[in-house]
């Protein structure tokens, strides 16, 4: 039995229906426009950017007519010149006729396999260990990290649809899941997204936290500033907030001073602007480390946080040389200790 070729495979998954959804016409100039003034119109009050949903099943060339012809930016609340953020949905885990790199030219990519793999490494499956994280990102078969937008889990593969399987890290587990989402934040590679959910049961396909009568139910803020109400609000996680700041204050710097101990007790530096340390072994951590960073005392941002001239969390000295002793138990909810230079003391 003969396998169709590539070019009828990119027909039937750009040409045809996706599932029941109906399949809109992109290559009429009438179709084009109608999109590309609804965009134009949520732009001008105020969007900032949009997620292409299917990428995959739409034709590259198409996509890229009706990106060129949206308007920049709301001067009201963007510089001049700014344009819009563009990503694309496209599922590319290898061994697929589509490949991520045909919509390169229109905005960033949705990289599926970063979440499948961080996760298979952060519960260390199939032999995974952290130590081989040094070479993270391309080095592990990923697409250029200026074109890739990079989860650890997104509404669908949190629910087991989509791409990643069960190694897919999500809330429910979330020593583990903290764990990797400030591996992701602390690491260079792609532009991050951080998830914000709510809980369910059994059914994965429920709407959210709703009254009996369809309206939904408030967010409700607890005292530690995460949510309520059925509501789960990661972002709002003091160890993913504090680390979406780390990012913040390490952007543009390179990352430096790697360490691990072949197993999966890792460290690496951003610069000299900040340094994480991560213990995902059987055994406690006590080791004396390169940081980088400036001599002082700094808040542990993963404990706790700087408030004014104090931390309300572990304190991390670093000497006059840049190093600094680490000791994270084993069973520690936050295996992971994460300093920079806007907590220092």
């Amino acid at each position: 039995m003969c396998s169709p070729s590539l070019a009828v495979i990119f027909t039937q998954v750009r040409n045809c229906r996706l599932v029941s959804l109906l399949d809109l016409t992109l290559e009429k100039e009438y179709v084009r426009d109608k999109i590309t003034d609804y965009l134009n119109n949520l732009i001008h009050i105020g969007v900032a950017g949009f997620r292409l949903d299917a990428s995959k099943h739409m034709w590259p060339g198409d996509i890229q007519v009706i990106i060129r012809r949206l308007d920049n930016l709301n001067t009201q609340w963007f510089p001049n010149g700014s344009r819009p953020f563009i990503f694309q949905e496209v599922i590319d885990l290898g061994g697929d006729g589509i490949s991520v790199s045909e919509y390169f030219g229109t905005g960033r990519i949705t990289e599926f396999k970063y979440g499948a793999k961080l996760g298979t490494v952060i519960r260390k499956w199939k032999g995974e260990k952290m130590a081989y994280l040094k070479n993270w990102g391309q080095g592990w078969g990923f697409m250029p990290t200026d074109r890739a937008i990079v989860f650890v889990d997104n509404h669908d593969n949190q629910r087991g649809h989509g791409a990643g399987g069960d190694s897919i890290l999500t809330f429910f587990e979330s020593r583990l899941y903290k764990m990797a989402m400030g591996f992701m934040l602390a690491h260079p590679y792609g532009f991050t997204r951080v998830m914000s959910s709510y809980s369910w049961d059994t059914n994965d396909w429920i709407g959210p936290p709703s009254y009996s009568n369809g309206s939904i139910k408030a967010v409700t803020l607890n005292e530690d500033t995460t949510c309520g109400n059925g509501w789960v609000c990661e972002h709002r996680w003091r160890q993913i907030k504090n680390m979406v700041i780390f990012r913040n204050v390490a952007n543009g710097q390179a990352l430096t001073n790697w360490w691990d101990n072949g197993e999966n007790q890792v460290a690496f530096g951003r610069g000299s602007a900040a340094f994480i340390v991560f213990n995902n072994d059987n055994w406690d951590m006590d080791v004396t480390l390169n940081t980088g960073l400036p001599a002082g005392t700094y808040c542990d941002v993963i404990s706790g946080q700087k408030k004014e001239s104090y931390c309300t969390g572990k304190q991390i000295i670093v000497s006059s040389t840049g190093s600094a002793q680490f000791k994270i138990s084993s069973s520690a909810e936050d295996p992971f200790i994460a300093i920079h230079v806007n907590a220092k003391l």
